[in-house]
C-alpha cells in the first residue's frame, strides 16, 4: 500500500497520459491510429489542460464535477463529453496499474452527453433536387454517400478497380458493386493519409441498383486500374472537402437544405435502408458500423408517419 501511495504522489496526469497514448491499443490490439492520437492530444492540451500538472491522487470527484459544469455552461457539450470520457479512461487504466486508488470520474451519463442536435436527412425530393443541381462530375459521389452510405474519406479513396459494373445480355447496367477496403484520413500533422476504414466493419462490399447504378457506371467509364473515381483537379490527388463544398453548397441551397452537411447523406442511407426492411445488423453492415449505438444514430423515422399510422389504424364498420 505504501508503494502505491508513493506512486500516486509522484505521477502527474500529464506524464501518465503521455505513456497511456503511446501504449494504448484499439479493439483489435493495434496501436492507436494517428488521427485518434491527435484527437486525444488535442483534448489533453485543450479542455483537460488544467489537470495535466496534477498528481493523479489530487484529482477528486468534486474537482471533476466543477470542471465539467464550467465547460457545459460555456455550451461545449460534445467536446466536454469526449474530454470527460478520455479522462475517465486514462485514470481507469491508472487504477488497474495500481498507481491510482480510484477513478474520480463518477458523473452518471457523463460519457454520453450530446448537444441533442440531430441531423435531419433529406427527403427523396430534396435529394433529387441536389442530384439535379450539383455539378455533373460530382453527382456520383452524392450517390455513393446517399445510397451506399459511404463516409467522405471512403468515397474519395474509391478507385476504378474498386468498382464492378454488372450488365445484362443486352449490355444494360443492372448493378454496380463497390469494394471498400481503404479510406482517406485528414490528420493535423501529416496531412491526408490513406489507411483502413474507421473500423474493421468498414471493410465491406455493397451493391447499388437502378438509375443510381447507371450514373455510377457512366462515371466510371474510361477510368481504369488504380485511378481515383473522385480526384482533385490534378487528376491524381484526393478530392478535398473544401473543393467539393462549393458544389455541394449550391446543391443543398437549391433543395432548401442549407442546414444539411454532406455527412447527412449517410443518415439518409441508413434511414432508407432500414425503412426498406433491413435489420439493425444489416444496416450496420451496409454503413460499416461496429456497434449498434453508432448505427442507431443514422436511423431516423423519416417521413412515413402518415403511412405507418394508416396501416395500424383500426378498421370499423359504419
Amino acid at each position: 500500500m505504501a508503494a502505491t501511495a508513493s506512486a500516486v504522489q509522484s505521477v502527474t496526469l500529464g506524464d501518465y497520459a503521455e505513456t497511456w497514448i503511446m501504449t494504448r491499443t484499439n479493439s483489435k490490439g493495434e496501436p492507436l491510429r494517428i488521427r485518434t492520437r491527435e484527437e486525444y492530444q488535442r483534448l489533453l492540451n485543450g479542455p483537460l489542460a488544467e489537470f495535466l500538472p496534477l498528481m493523479l491522487g489530487a484529482i477528486s470527484p468534486a474537482r471533476v464535477r466543477t470542471w465539467r459544469s464550467a465547460l457545459m455552461a460555456e455550451g461545449n457539450v460534445t467536446q466536454t463529453s469526449r474530454a470527460y470520457s478520455l479522462l475517465s479512461s486514462i485514470i481507469s487504466t491508472a487504477v488497474q496499474d495500481g498507481i491510482a486508488t480510484s477513478n474520480p470520474c463518477q458523473i452518471k451519463s457523463g460519457h454520453s452527453t450530446t448537444t441533442g442536435k440531430a441531423v435531419k436527412p433529406p427527403t427523396d425530393d430534396e435529394l433529387a433536387t441536389m442530384l439535379k443541381t450539383i455539378t455533373p462530375e460530382y453527382r456520383a459521389i452524392v450517390i455513393v454517400a446517399a445510397v451506399g452510405g459511404l463516409r467522405f474519406g471512403e468515397a474519395t479513396e474509391l478507385r476504378a478497380n474498386s468498382v464492378n459494373v454488372e450488365c445484362d445480355d443486352n449490355g444494360a447496367v443492372t448493378a454496380v458493386r463497390l469494394s471498400i477496403t481503404q479510406a482517406v484520413v485528414k490528420t493535423a500533422t501529416k496531412g491526408r493519409l490513406v489507411g483502413e476504414p474507421k473500423s474493421a466493419a468498414g471493410v465491406r462490399t455493397l451493391a447499388i441498383f437502378g438509375e443510381d447504378a447507371e450514373i455510377l457506371a457512366d462515371h466510371v467509364q474510361g477510368k481504369t486500374g488504380n485511378a481515383l473515381l473522385f480526384p482533385a483537379a490534378d487528376g491524381t490527388s484526393h478530392l478535398s472537402q473544401s473543393t467539393l463544398w462549393r458544389h455541394w453548397n449550391k446543391a443543398r441551397v437549391a433543395a432548401g437544405r442549407k442546414d444539411l452537411p454532406f455527412h447527412g447523406l449517410r443518415h439518409y442511407a441508413g434511414t432508407r435502408y432500414a425503412q426498406a426492411g433491413a435489420t439493425t445488423s444489416e444496416t450496420m453492415a451496409r454503413l460499416g458500423h461496429s456497434s449498434v449505438k453508432a448505427a442507431m444514430r443514422y436511423q431516423h423515422s423519416g417521413n412515413r408517419d402518415d403511412e405507418l399510422a394508416a396501416r395500424m389504424s383500426r378498421r370499423t364498420k359504419a
